[in-house]
């Protein structure tokens, strides 16, 4: 029987379109994996893949044989986990790309449950906004909010976020208080991830265009600017709940915050995942379900 060695590297270098990617996914150096597929190569006698400066891509014999072969990899891959899956004895790095005021605040201490009740599990939280590539980056799932524009990545559905807005006392004070959505063009406002800010006016959905002295799309810095008086802020209400408790912001505008969008748990589309990964998604599924941000 020929040797299985290479098959696991060219499986994941041909699912990540790349030498480094598929090695941050094993967990090894890019000379490993090359070494491997060299040598499987030359088991074959042939070329599997066509490499350039920036692309790796299959060639006809490579696709035939990724085709065969991802098979086998999924197959030994799941015959492992159930074996583990009698203890859940969970180990590996678990890779989580997120961003953001829940992500931080919410997502973050959820991990930790998680990560404490698995000794031998390693969790890298990714907490930039950049956009990431799932498959060339390496990562598991991401933490996403709003609109998905990624139609090969399966999404679930953590929360729906419902819209608060609020500002200072000191900044009402000064300004007067707003008492319908068209009047914010007045005003200063706090600017997150865009300037158009969705209402509800008698049932139909109104946007309103706004602009301001302070814009970031952080939202630990946008709750601070409004704490200190800058303008007006309008984003998901977890974000306010503790300040407006505190009474170091106000809500504004109430009757006509909109429904928000939906905080999301994305990953890649594979007949293979790993125990770790979907365990950690359910935990998280499981977590938010009783989430009420009325």
């Amino acid at each position: 029987m020929d040797s299985f060695d290479g098959i696991i590297e060219f499986v994941a270098v041909a699912q990540s379109n790349g030498f480094s990617a598929a090695a941050r996914h094993l967990g090894c150096s890019t000379s490993h994996v090359s070494r491997q597929l060299a040598r499987l190569e030359k088991r074959l006698g042939c070329a599997l893949l066509a490499r350039s400066t920036r692309l790796v891509t299959l060639t006809e014999n490579g696709t035939a044989y990724y085709q065969q072969a991802k098979v086998l990899v999924a197959g030994l891959q799941q015959a492992n986990e159930q074996v583990n899956q009698q203890q859940v004895n969970l180990s590996g790095i678990l890779r989580v790309s997120a961003a953001g005021g829940f992500a931080e605040h919410f997502v973050a201490p959820a991990l930790m449950d998680f990560v404490s009740q698995h000794p031998e599990l390693t969790v890298d939280l990714n907490l930039n906004s950049r956009l990431v590539n799932l498959l060339e980056d390496g990562i598991d799932f991401a933490i996403r909010y709003g609109e998905l524009n990624d139609s090969n990545l399966i999404a679930r559905k953590l929360i729906n976020r419902p819209m608060m807005a609020v500002a200072s006392e000191g900044y009402l004070q000064q300004y007067g208080t707003p008492k319908h959505p068209v009047h914010l063009k007045a005003h200063s406002c706090i600017v997150s991830n865009k300037d158009s800010w969705e209402f509800n006016v008698d049932g139909n959905k109104e946007v309103v265009k706004v602009k301001g002295r302070w814009r970031s799309n952080n939202a630990n810095v946008v709750l601070d600017a409004c704490k200190k008086g800058l303008g007006v802020a309008y984003m998901p209400k977890s974000t306010f709940t503790e300040a407006v408790e505190s009474e170091q912001l106000v809500p504004i505008l109430e009757p006509f915050w909109g429904q928000g969008t939906s905080s999301w748990i994305v990953y890649q589309n594979k007949q293979f995942m790993p125990l770790r990964v979907r365990l950690a998604i359910d935990f998280l599924v499981q977590h938010f379900s009783n989430w009420d941000e009325s």
